[in-house]
């Protein structure tokens, strides 16, 4: 049975989101004693997460949000495949890498907008129909190996995944992992954040964004880092050495690699070439998803130069930084 207690989030903090929140944005429950934040439907898919049926080819990306999730995708399923550019160029990247818990993700009401928006097509009723059915059920019909993607800590998943799977860690830097999270809830329309950014940090530095807390996740991927089937990876050194560390996760899948296949890989992944050859998913081509002036999904890909730090904010920043990190050995690299 699922071990953690989950109930609604303290009703301050409920009031202080949906008042800065303007989109049709979920309720949320508070899970366990480290509190995660997710969305109030994550209640009735737990069980069915943390006992989820396992294999032991299935390869696992798990990260906190805006760390490099949708990159290491499709750097993980083109190891995994044999470099196969065919499918990658044909085939979404949402359906060959499945978000895991993606069906909690929108509400109702939220997936009546959009299909009213859209003249209530039944092409789009089909597509939030999908979105509705639960990873833990397609995934029964999937191929082998079978790469998923999530955002839930560990302590939120099965718990013989370690023993049973690869799975592979990314942890970004929280100011860049804050900015990045900051220009998605402007670009998603379920989020619609109009406020600025110095508002937005007090939600991230306060763990009342989604899968929050932000620190704990981190913790529990560094916990795991020595285990055998666990590849701990900062974004930060994969953008900085992209063919040192397609080579250190091919070794961890037990893939051999020739220097021009990693290369090329290398070249595929680079941002511009990434965004322009990747489709994420068909859904994101409907009407109302995204804000049109907002910036993209697929956004900057870089490490710091964020001018939405003002000195203010950053000063605040860096004390809540430097406190947090005193708590952990985790040593991030330069940024």
């Amino acid at each position: 049975m699922f071990p953690y207690e989950i109930k609604p989030i303290d009703g301050k903090n409920d009031e202080f989101i949906k008042e800065h929140f303007k989109g049709k944005v979920v309720d949320f429950v508070s899970v366990g004693p480290k509190k995660w934040i997710l969305p109030e439907k994550y209640g009735e898919h737990a069980d069915k997460y943390y006992n989820f049926d396992l294999r032991s080819d299935d390869v696992w990306i798990v990260t906190f949000m805006k760390s490099g999730t949708t990159l290491t995708q499709e750097l993980v399923w083109m190891i995994s495949n044999n470099l196969d550019y065919g499918t990658s160029s044909k085939k979404p990247l949402f359906e060959r890498c499945p978000f895991f818990e993606f069906n909690i993700m929108w509400t109702d009401e939220y997936k009546a907008y959009l299909a009213e928006l859209n003249g209530n097509d039944p092409k789009i009723w089909e597509e939030l129909k999908n979105i509705d059915a639960p990873c833990y059920e397609m995934a029964e019909s999937m191929t082998s190996p079978r790469i998923f993607k999530t955002h839930l800590p560990p302590s939120l998943l099965p718990q013989t995944l370690m023993e049973t799977c690869k799975v592979i860690y990314i942890a970004r830097n929280p100011f860049d992992v804050a900015v990045s999270y900051y220009h998605h809830c402007k670009l998603i329309t379920s989020y619609e954040y109009p406020g600025d950014f110095g508002k937005f940090w007090q939600f991230f530095e306060k763990d009342l964004l989604m899968y929050s807390p932000y620190w704990e996740h981190i913790k529990e991927g560094w916990a795991n880092r020595h285990r055998p089937n666990f590849l701990f990876l900062f974004y930060e050194d994969l953008i900085r050495d992209m063919p040192g560390n397609i080579r250190k996760v091919a070794k961890f899948l037990n893939k051999e690699m020739k220097h021009d296949e990693v290369m090329k890989l290398a070249d595929h992944l680079y941002v511009d070439n990434f965004r322009k050859n990747v489709t994420v998913t068909t859904i994101w081509r409907t009407k109302g998803i995204f804000n049109p002036e907002a910036q993209g999904f697929i956004r900057r890909g870089k490490v710091g130069g964020n001018k939405e730090f003002d000195d203010e904010i950053k000063l605040r920043a860096e004390k809540w930084f430097k406190k947090n990190l005193a708590k952990t050995d985790i040593k991030f690299p330069e940024f």
